[in-house]
C-alpha cells in the first residue's frame, strides 16, 4: 500500500496538486476495499470516517487515482462505473453474470498471448486492454434465471 500511496503523492506533485488529508482518506478507504467499488459506494464508506468529504471530491480523486495508474475503471454492463486497484495487482479479465451481476476475475496466459498475437497480426502496438465476458453464473443457471 505504501508504494501505491507514494506513487499517488508523486503523481499529484507532478500535476502541482496537493496530497490533502481528504485525498489520503479516500486513497486509504479505496485501497482497503476488496471489491470493485463505485464512486457512490466509496463516498458512503469515506463519509463514515469523515462526513465533511464531498461526493465531488471522491469522484475527482478516483479519476486522479486512475490517471496515476493506481486504479482503473471497470464497467460490467449495468451502467455503473466501478473502480478496482491496479497498482501491484496482476492483470486480469472478468466473467460477468448477466442475471445477477456477479463478477469473477480470471487470468489466463493463453488468452493474453492470443491478444498480443492479434495485435501483432494487425500491426497494433498494445498499450492495454479490458475484456469482459458476459454469461450466466452456475447459481443463476440452477435457479432457472
Amino acid at each position: 500500500m505504501q508504494d501505491a500511496r507514494n506513487q499517488f503523492f508523486h503523481f499529484l506533485a507532478k500535476k502541482k496538486l496537493k496530497f490533502t488529508s481528504q485525498r489520503g482518506l479516500i486513497f486509504d478507504v479505496f485501497w482497503q476495499t476488496s471489491d470493485h467499488v463505485s464512486p457512490e459506494e466509496l463516498y458512503n464508506l469515506v463519509k463514515q470516517s469523515d462526513p465533511q468529504v464531498g461526493q465531488a471530491t471522491v469522484y475527482r480523486t478516483l479519476k486522479l487515482l486512475s490517471e496515476a495508474g493506481i486504479a482503473r475503471e471497470v464497467n460490467f454492463g449495468d451502467g455503473v462505473t466501478r473502480y478496482e486497484p491496479t497498482f501491484g495487482h496482476a492483470h486480469h479479465d472478468h466473467l460477468i453474470c448477466s442475471s445477477c451481476g456477479r463478477s469473477v476475475e480470471v487470468m489466463d496466459s493463453q488468452i493474453e498471448k492470443l491478444q498480443e498475437q492479434l495485435a501483432k497480426d494487425h500491426n497494433f502496438t498494445l498499450t492495454g486492454h479490458k475484456m469482459y465476458l458476459f454469461g450466466v453464473c452456475p447459481e443463476c443457471r440452477s435457479a432457472g434465471k
